[in-house]
């Protein structure tokens, strides 16, 4: 005799419930935002230092990763912020 498995709810259903979408738009946009800030502090105000090792282009290699990591941080965090929300709902 077979037992039958229940079928689970398709995983867009949980990217909708957690606004997954959002929190990534909104992670990324203000990651964006703070990595061009530090990018222009560095690079056009601050400008060369004596001593220091660094050109433009990798500043802007340091900034993508910046952005990216940033982005990928914040919209986890956001994420948890969602669920934890969802949670408390459903009790």
């Amino acid at each position: 005799m077979q037992e039958e498995i229940p079928e689970r709810p398709p995983t867009s259903n949980l990217i909708e419930a957690l606004n997954i979408r959002r929190n990534a738009a909104f992670g990324f946009t203000m990651s964006i935002v703070f990595t061009a800030l530090v990018y222009v502090y560095r690079v056009v105000l601050v400008g060369h230092v004596r001593g220091q090792a660094g050109t433009p282009t990798a500043y802007l290699a340091l900034g993508f990763v910046l952005a990216f990591t940033l982005g990928a941080l914040l919209t986890a965090a956001l994420t948890l912020v969602s669920a934890r929300r969802l949670a408390r709902d459903l009790d």
